[in-house]
């Protein structure tokens, strides 16, 4: 990834984007609650349509990742 940096020293490790301490997180959620890319880029004007394409590559690249379903036992 160009624009995200995983620092343990900046916003307690969260992925950003670099240079800022927008976290990547705060753009999906926008992303998944039904902003379009221009609201993202309004509300964040350091950003750019790459850095959003580039965090939807972060979490996709996330979501593949192996993973333990939960078992759901008590």
């Amino acid at each position: 990834m160009e624009r995200i940096l995983v620092d343990p020293a900046i916003c307690m490790g969260q992925p950003v984007f670099k240079g800022t301490r927008i976290t990547v997180s705060v753009v999906l959620r926008m992303l998944a609650g039904g902003h379009d890319f221009e609201a993202v880029l309004e509300a964040y004007p350091e950003l750019t349509v790459e850095h959003l394409r580039e965090a939807m590559r972060y979490a996709a690249w996330l979501a593949s990742e192996r993973t333990l379903a939960p078992t759901g036992g008590a």
